[in-house]
Parts: C-alpha cells; structure tokens; sequence
C-alpha cells in the first residue's frame, strides 16, 4: 500500500483583507479625512443640478425679458433696413469706414446690452448653487495635472466602471424624460402651428417664442427635479466613498493624536515624576490621615504662608502605603479618621489649600496632633 503523503501549506490571512488595508471600509470618514478631501476638491456636488439652475434661469428671464430682448432685436433690425441706401450709395465708390465702424458699434452695443443681463444672472446663479452644495472653498488642486489621469489603463477602467456605466444610464433616461416633455408640450400646441401661415410676422415670432419658453420651463423643471436625484445619489456616493477600515482610523489618529503608547509612557513618567516631588515634599508635613489601608493624605498648616492647611501628599492603596511608611521613618502623626480621608483625597489636589467646608474637621485633627506634640 501506498502511503499518502501530507504536506503543510503556508499562507497570509492578508490575502484575504479588502482593500490592502485592514479589512472592509466600514467606519464613516472621520473630520481630518472629510477636510482633507476638501481640500483636494473631493466634494458631494452635482453637475446635474448646476445645470438645471442655469437652464431654469435662461428660461425665466427670457419669459420675464421677452418683450425688451424683441424691441432691442427689432431695433437692431431697423438700424440695418435704415442704413441700407447708404450703403447703396456708397458702395459704388467703397463703404466708408466710419459708415461701417458706426454700424457695427450700434449692433454690437445692442446685443451687448441683451446678453450682459443674461451673463451677470447666470453667473451668480451658478456661484449660488455651488454654494449651496459645497459652500465656499477655493482650491486649484482638481486643475493640477495629475499621471493617473493620462495613465491609459486607468482611462480603462474608468471608462467600463461603475460609475461611468451609472452616468450613461442616468444621460439615456434624462435625454428620453426630456424629449417626451418636449414631444408634450409641442403637441398641446400643434393647432397654433398651422396658424403660422396666415397671421403676421409679429404674431408668429410671438406665439414661437411662447412655445420655445414654455417647453424650455417644462424642461427645465424636470432637470432640476433629476438635479435633485442625483445631488442625493452623489452625497450617498461620496459618502461611501469616504469610508475608511478600522485600521485607517487608528492610524489617522496615530498620526494626529499621537501613538496611545507612547502618550501613555508620557503620562506614566509625569505621574512618576510627580510622586517623587510629592514624597519629597512629604517630610514637611504636620499630620496623614489614612483610611485606613486605601487613602492616605498628607496635611501641612503654616500660618504666615497660607490661610488654610495644604494638601502635601495623597495617595490610593499602595501609594497610600509608601505615604504612610514615609510619615513613620520622618516620625509625623498618622491618624484615623476615615470620612475625612475620603473627602480630602477626592476634593483636594495635591498643592491645594482644604476647602472652608472641612474646616473644622481638619481643624480638630491638628489640634489634636499639636497637643500630642506638646505632651511630648
């Protein structure tokens, strides 16, 4: 018989980690994270709705401003009929300069005058509603050239991703919402249409121009409302994406706050160092008062220098031991009193004078170790 042969194969549990980095991102980012980003101009913002803002507003001013935009266009239209017979005229012999010049100024004037309005709204529009997602914050990061964004395989995969499969979906719906909008909309007024050949120049622009902004109104609203759906879907989005694994947080606040170890290290050393000047300062003590076994705590009064007595020394356990034992070898009175101990060790810092509402006990306990003293 064959034997079967056994064999033991080794393996890294790291393998299996998501990420690379400590397992699955389930922790939300924490504020460094969020502010770092930021700064990178990684923000939850919605191009979808900053569009929708801008088209809503062309539309609402053109229905508001209509009336002005046509007299100024048909202004424009007038200037050029009148100037034609000087043109005429001069085009034997060559249009003048100043006849062309004075032309295209007046034109060029009037368009301005139509289209400055238009820029100036759309732009602080548009400023708003960047606002209102992001609020304010200038950064010129997102401008800067980055390897990866030419990186071919990156494009790749940017292009068969997740994402990019989602925008395509969300374009295709938008383009069929829209055309069915505006498919209605021209429809509800397919008997005006065929007015169009019997009524005057004036009236066709007219009734054009009231189909054209209310179909874009209608538009509009239903971009906005798709806006809305994805400024939600981009906020979820960035949100997740902002997730960090567990082992990310901790070293986030390693880095910020500082390895807990190394902290703990730091404050066992300054209560180290603490206790030493605290024991060294133990000797000039009048009395301890124990608990007898859990507390200790040390008492010294000097009536030229403070109002009240001082807390020199305290300590818990077997601190409240080494107290004790450094109060026999400096021959200082040790006495029992177990509600004062408790109170003082709970309420007095170690270089603080006894609050006036311990008083009288402390005052009892010193008169009794001075009388002992003067027995002595």
């Amino acid at each position: 018989m064959r034997e079967k042969s056994h064999f033991l194969l080794e393996y890294e549990l790291q393998w299996f980690a998501k990420d690379g980095e400590g397992g699955e991102k389930t922790e939300p980012a924490t504020a460094k994270k969020l502010q770092d980003a930021r700064k990178e101009g990684q923000v939850a913002k919605s191009q979808e709705l900053n569009h929708a803002f801008g088209l809503l507003t062309l539309f609402v001013m053109l229905k508001l401003f209509i009336s002005f935009i046509g007299e100024e266009l048909l202004g424009i239209f007038q200037l050029i009929y009148k100037k034609i017979p000087d043109i005429i005229n001069e085009s034997i012999g060559g249009i003048s300069v100043y006849t062309a010049s004075t032309l295209i100024n007046n034109v060029m004037g009037t368009i301005l005058l139509i289209l400055a309005p238009v820029f100036v709204i759309g732009f602080m529009v548009s400023l708003l509603s960047n606002i209102l997602q992001v609020k304010w914050k200038v950064t010129a990061k997102p401008m800067m050239p980055k390897l990866s964004k030419i990186n071919p395989i990156s494009g790749f995969k940017r292009i068969f991703s997740k994402d990019s499969l989602f925008e395509l979906l969300k374009s295709i719906v938008k383009i069929v919402v829209i055309i069915y909008v505006a498919y209605s909309s021209i429809k509800d007024h397919q008997n005006d249409l065929f007015l169009l050949y019997d009524i005057p120049l004036m009236q066709v622009i007219l009734l054009v121009g009231t189909i054209v902004i209310d179909t874009g109104l209608k538009i509009s609203l239903v971009y906005f409302i798709v806006g809305l759906g994805d400024f939600i879907y981009q906020r979820h989005k960035f949100k997740e994406d902002m997730k960090m694994t567990k082992q990310e947080v901790k070293d986030e606040y390693k880095n910020t706050e500082g390895n807990p170890e190394i902290k703990g290290r730091q404050r066992s050393k300054m209560r180290e160092a603490s206790q030493r000047r605290m024991m060294q300062n133990l000797p000039s003590a009048d009395v301890v008062i124990t608990n007898p076994t859990h507390y200790a705590v040390a008492i010294k009064y000097d009536a030229q220098q403070n109002a009240a007595p001082v807390v020199v020394a305290k300590g818990e356990d077997f601190l409240a031991q080494r107290i004790r034992e450094a109060a026999k070898e400096h021959h200082i009175e040790i006495v029992e009193n177990k509600p004062l101990a408790r109170m003082l060790y709970a309420n007095v810092d170690v270089g603080q004078e006894v609050p006036p509402e311990l008083y009288q006990a402390v005052a009892e306990v010193l008169a009794f170790v001075y009388s002992l003293r003067e027995n002595r």
